[in-house]
């Protein structure tokens, strides 16, 4: 039971990274305890076999698509926290703004491509665990992700939509 809770309490970092990037801040600290208690109660059913990351990961993306399902209509995404990424380039107002512009191209992905570039680009999960995590094939994990990266080099390449409007 010790050795499962040290295993358990090494995943949250990247349990709440990944609920940050599906809910935001607001809700990310509840989701990931919402999965933490679900799998300390369901301990039992880890098999011990392979990395507890793509099971907690499931655990997390169910309750996830459980609360999307009883919601009517989903809140806006938090922006990502106001932490820089890891390697800025030499202008920290180039890097801020390019930082900007990622979080604006994430935000408008669709969910379920949003999800497996994170999953596989942030999570650096395979395509395997990606596809038991969010229970489809590992080929729907391949065209999601495929076409999430094609929708992201468009975004970031597209000029951002002018938000002004003319005042008389």
């Amino acid at each position: 039971m010790a050795d499962f809770a040290a295993l358990l309490t090494e995943q949250i970092p990247r349990l709440r990274r990944y609920a940050r990037a599906l809910v935001g801040t607001q809700g990310a600290d509840d989701l990931v305890q919402d999965s933490l208690e679900r799998a300390w109660s369901r301990r039992h059913l880890w098999t011990g076999q392979g990395e507890l990351r793509p099971w907690l990961f499931t655990i997390l993306h169910h309750l996830y698509v459980n609360q999307v399902r009883h919601r009517v209509h989903a809140p806006p995404l938090d922006p990502l926290p106001d932490e820089e990424p890891p390697a800025l380039a030499p202008s920290r107002h180039e890097a801020a703004l390019e930082w900007r512009d990622m979080e604006r191209a994430l935000a408008e992905l669709s969910v379920d491509h949003r999800e497996v570039l994170l999953l596989v680009g942030l999570e650096q999960l395979d395509y395997a665990e990606v596809a038991t995590v969010l229970n489809v094939p590992p080929g729907t994990v391949m065209s999601r992700l495929a076409r999430a990266r094609a929708a992201l080099r468009r975004a970031l390449q597209e000029p951002p939509r002018a938000r002004l409007r003319r005042v008389k």
